[in-house]
């Protein structure tokens, strides 16, 4: 294929305000949206903010919405659009912009403070814990996540409702909760506290989650998040909270204690 002249439509401005700029750019065989972001950089636009690290998959750093659909651009082929298509790149819609496609994901980092860290279980040594192969592999799938927050921001309790921020943590956040949750080792309940599932309802906004799946659609290392985290999470709660055998049973085992 030869090269062709392609027109992009890129968001410039800071947190004041700003607006989208007509861009006539080459493109060549093979290239990915980040590589015209970055000629468009060298050739026409040198003040042009952009994130990124890798260009491989694996940092997330260049996420922005290509064409309404938040995407990383350095997995963004080219040949996925027409020649005659004019592709718009913006930044994540749910976080405040600091300049052009650059946006300010401290929202993030908070959340994933507010996520009490793995308890070890009591009596049994560092270097001594022992899990089966089909408890690794339940949550191993959870791990590929790369935190691009493509989720976080197609997410539409974040995307579209600024006032859940406080009270929801977001699909990436709430998929770490429920790795948590079904790690047979992990003790945060054993003195009698609440469970991750139950911590997730109240602490960290489950039941605002409508399991529309769209996390999982944007998601570029294709984990499963809404069937294989959200939903048996969501199982998990219900079960604590509305079951009355459940219920019952934790009450004996608290006044037990």
């Amino acid at each position: 294929m030869s090269a062709y002249t392609a027109r992009f439509r890129v968001w410039r401005g800071d947190a004041e305000g700003g607006g989208l700029r007509d861009y006539d750019v080459e493109v060549n065989d093979g290239e990915v949206v980040l590589d015209i972001i970055h000629r468009l950089q060298a050739t026409q636009a040198t003040d042009l903010a952009v994130r990124w690290n890798c260009k491989a998959g694996k940092c997330g750093s260049c996420s922005a919405e290509v064409n309404g659909r938040p995407r990383l651009m350095c997995m963004t082929r080219m040949s996925v659009f027409a020649r005659d298509e004019t592709v718009t790149v913006t930044p994540l819609r749910a976080f405040p912009v600091v300049r052009d496609l650059v946006t300010d994901v401290s929202f993030n980092y908070a959340k994933a403070r507010e996520i009490p860290a793995f308890v070890p279980p009591k009596g049994v040594p560092a270097g001594e814990y022992r899990m089966a192969q089909v408890d690794v592999e339940r949550s191993q799938e959870f791990r590929k996540c790369i935190e691009c927050f493509l989720c976080q921001d197609t997410c539409h309790v974040v995307r579209d409702h600024e006032e859940n921020k406080s009270t929801f943590a977001g699909p990436r956040f709430l998929m770490r909760v429920a790795e948590l949750d079904m790690h047979p080792l992990d003790a945060a309940a054993a003195d009698g506290g609440p469970t991750r599932a139950e911590s997730a309802q109240d602490d960290h906004g489950l039941g605002y989650c409508n399991i529309t799946k769209c996390c999982t659609e944007v998601c570029p290392e294709h984990i499963h998040i809404t069937d294989n985290a959200l939903i048996p999470l969501k199982e998990r709660a219900v079960d604590r909270k509305y079951d009355p055998l459940v219920w019952l049973g934790a009450k004996i085992r608290r006044r037990g204690q």
